[in-house]
């Protein structure tokens, strides 16, 4: 916490990236635009959950993860709602264009357990991939056949049982991410649950980064009608766990976050 405010006192004061991780930036939010105007122009009308508006997440998902490796950590579990799933499993898991879009066009077998329809968001992955320091991490996108929120207690149970059996109890080794809509944050009573076991002896998992994408809008709901607090995540406060708030359309910004 020294160290976070440290950071913080000094301020964004001329902060520039260095032109390769500015290429890198650039490079990620293209490949999120590239597969969402394709999706929307070759899939009319189907259900795809697009991240239009919300690309930078990709970029700052790339620069957390690169981060992580940095740090020795040896995994990432992460657990989303179908908002942005695509783009993220494209864009970050690796997942390849082929699967899919075999999806899309109905040819993929379907695990038949898991039923059909969307079945596409519904469907976990994993994968081992290398950052742009060439550091190997292995990611982890755990299924969740809910449009909610019910996916985050199973990721932190992934994580918290990974570190335990796989890497003797040191939490710094896994990394779980939570991505949220700024309604469901709010919202959905599983959110705080989940948070307010964040330090207990049987749950903890070092710590987990959730990454709220707000679109200021709940489905059909303004955000005034929404929640009585001034930010969806002012329920963070209940662990003194530090919020940051940044434009979204300012992807350097969220990188530098």
């Amino acid at each position: 916490r020294a160290w976070l405010r440290e950071q913080i006192e000094q301020g964004y004061i001329a902060y520039e990236h260095p032109i390769e991780k500015k290429k890198r930036i650039l490079s990620k939010l293209n490949e999120s635009e590239v597969l969402e105007k394709f999706s929307g122009t070759k899939y009319v009308g189907q259900k795809r959950f697009s991240l239009e508006g919300g690309e930078t997440t990709i970029a700052a998902l790339d620069a957390i993860i690169s981060t992580a490796a940095d740090h020795e950590v040896q995994e990432v579990v992460m657990g989303m709602a179908h908002r942005g799933r695509l783009n993220v499993l494209a864009n970050i898991m690796g997942k390849t264009y082929e699967q899919i879009f075999s999806e899309f066009e109905g040819s993929a077998r379907m695990d038949q357990t898991m039923g059909s329809g969307d079945v596409k968001y519904h469907m976990g992955y994993g994968s081992d991939v290398k950052t742009i320091d060439d550091k190997g991490i292995h990611l982890k996108l755990m299924p969740n056949p809910s449009h909610l929120e019910a996916v985050d207690p199973v990721v932190e149970g992934f994580a918290r049982a990974k570190a335990d059996i796989m890497y003797k109890s040191d939490y710094n080794k896994i990394l779980p991410i939570l991505i949220h809509g700024d309604a469901s944050v709010a919202g959905q009573g599983i959110v705080y649950e989940v948070l307010q076991m964040s330090y207990l002896k049987g749950y903890y998992t070092g710590g987990t980064i959730h990454f709220v994408i707000n679109n200021q809008i709940g489905f059909t709901t303004d955000f005034d009608d929404a929640r009585s607090s001034d930010y969806c995540t002012s329920l963070a406060a209940a662990i003194q766990a530090p919020v940051f708030h940044v434009n979204g359309d300012d992807a350097e910004a969220v990188i530098k976050v």
